[in-house]
């Protein structure tokens, strides 16, 4: 199953779209926070997203999701450092979402659970920037 990390500078707000995606994905997706910065605090950290990719991934990839700004870096500098420690250089089945937090965590989450590969997933996700409010 493709698995799920959800990056934020927060802990509590990745935490709590993680548990959304989680009960809204039928709670069969694996959906890891990866929040605020090593001491608790506001920010991120590499190393909080390098054991939440370990603990989503079930062998079918990974897909990040990041709120904003240092999230989003730090995503992109997870996924280049993934490939470099790759022999081949590929990018070991982590991809990084263009998509928004809640919205496309949840997409993420429901095609996850029903068995997507990760392109699909991919896409649920980044399809979700799409869909309008009013």
């Amino acid at each position: 199953m493709v698995g799920l990390v959800v990056i934020s500078h927060s802990r509590i707000l990745a935490e709590g779209v993680a548990e959304l995606a989680r009960a809204l994905g039928v709670g069969k997706a694996v959906v890891e926070p990866a929040g605020g910065d090593a001491d608790g605090g506001f920010g991120t950290s590499i190393d909080l997203v390098e054991r939440a990719v370990a603990a989503a991934d079930g062998g079918d990839g990974v897909v990040l999701l990041a709120d904003l700004g240092s999230s989003v870096l730090t995503a992109k500098m997870y996924i280049e450092d993934a490939a470099e420690d790759d022999e081949d250089g590929v990018q070991g089945g982590v991809v990084l979402a263009d998509a928004p937090l809640v919205e496309g965590a949840v997409a993420a989450a429901s095609m996850a659970a029903a068995g997507a590969d990760l392109a699909a997933v991919l896409a649920a996700a980044e399809s979700a920037r799409d869909h309008r409010k009013s």
